[in-house]
């Protein structure tokens, strides 16, 4: 199993996409967006139908980061526009 340091890397912050939320490898889709399909009911299955180039992991990433927001744990995103 991945370990949930290595899911996390999975999410990534980049003021130029989405005013800075936190999104999927860089790419145009926010975590929110993910935690809203999964609690309107789609299945994890039907949301990697929906987006060709997503991961299973991608899914767990935004799973394992929503739990740490909950749970006021830190987390700290590579902001792709510095690096850091």
């Amino acid at each position: 199993m991945t370990d949930e340091q290595s899911l996390l890397e999975r999410i990534t912050v980049n003021p130029e996409i989405f005013g800075g939320k936190p999104i999927i490898r860089g790419r145009r889709l926010a975590v929110e967006h993910v935690l809203d399909m999964l609690a309107a009911g789609d299945s994890v299955e039907t949301i990697l139908d929906g987006y060709p180039w997503l991961e299973r992991e991608d899914v767990q990433a935004c799973l394992v980061y929503a739990r740490r927001v909950v749970a006021h744990e830190r987390i700290e995103s590579l902001d792709l526009k510095t690096g850091t």
